[in-house]
């Protein structure tokens, strides 16, 4: 088919305009790794970064010479990997729970689940429930308390409702219980919808700090963002009280810092890219 002038022009200005959006959304991650590798001097002396004239490893060699970084990603790499999948396991079966018709007494508990989006235990409430559980100190403290969200487990139940009913009940004709269906049936055709929710989950988990703020006291048991906050202190401390390092007058540490944070989430991400295209499809075909 011929398209006509304004459409062709319409065409070029949505490529440019997504070029736009996308460089406008990288450089601050690229801005960050520029920094992170430049020498002080250089960071001085412009303030839009492009690229390095004179490339400096001072910054990560600083950083990964502490042994805290190693026992701090260790403790974040647990907290993101048990948590997400601790997280997911309560997830799903509530949400496939509550997602049955028959279910008796499904609007008191749904109503009781939706309250707590609006009106929470309270910060000092909730402190002392975790330390009657023992789970002071505890890097379990950062798992068993979040364990839920609310909001993943009302998405999550309304993926579940989208299910044909049909295909549950063939399974069911030919042996599955409510387990088996749930197994073989459900998950598989919710893999969009979990991969995504499975994401949020792991992102929080490894962004964890205010409830390491909170509960953890022994610096060995620090999660990552924990340890990067007290190590830019602590070199801040050091410059105000006349520090001989003047590398850490630069912001290079800070960026690495960033850098070393972020980088093992934009690794993951490739991998559930196909699930998000897939979620964004579904809804166009009904039974």
């Amino acid at each position: 088919m011929n398209r006509g002038l304004a459409s062709k022009v319409f065409d070029v200005g949505n490529y440019l305009f997504l070029c736009l959006l996308a460089l406008i959304t990288l450089y601050p991650f690229w801005d960050s790794f520029i920094v992170s590798i430049i020498p002080l001097q250089e960071y001085l002396a412009s303030t839009v970064h492009l690229y390095p004239k004179a490339i400096t490893w001072e910054a990560y060699a600083y950083i990964f010479q502490m042994k805290e970084l190693w026992s701090s990603y260790g403790v974040s790499f647990f907290i993101t990997v048990v948590g997400t999948l601790i997280s997911m396991i309560v997830t799903i079966l509530a949400a496939y729970a509550l997602s049955k018709k028959n279910l008796k007494g499904k609007r008191v508990v749904l109503f009781l689940i939706v309250f707590t989006m609006m009106f929470s235990g309270g910060l000092i409430p909730t402190y002392i429930v975790v330390k009657q559980f023992g789970l002071m100190n505890s890097v379990w403290s950062l798992i068993i308390p979040t364990a839920l969200s609310t909001y993943n487990l009302i998405i999550m139940r309304n993926f579940f409702l989208s299910v044909p009913e049909s295909l549950e009940e063939s399974a069911k004709i030919d042996g599955c219980n409510d387990v088996g269906v749930l197994i073989r049936i459900v998950i598989p055709l919710s893999m969009p919808a979990i991969a995504t929710i499975g994401l949020f989950y792991a992102v929080n988990r490894w962004n964890e700090f205010f409830t390491a703020v909170m509960y953890i006291t022994d610096k060995d048991k620090w999660p990552l963002q924990l340890f990067l906050r007290s190590m830019l202190m602590e070199n801040e401390a050091s410059y105000q009280s006349g520090g001989d390092n003047p590398f850490l007058l630069g912001q290079s540490i800070k960026m690495a810092s960033v850098m070393i944070s972020t980088i093992p989430v934009l690794l993951i991400y490739p991998f559930f890219q196909r699930y998000f295209v897939q979620g964004m499809t579904l809804g166009a075909v009904k039974e």
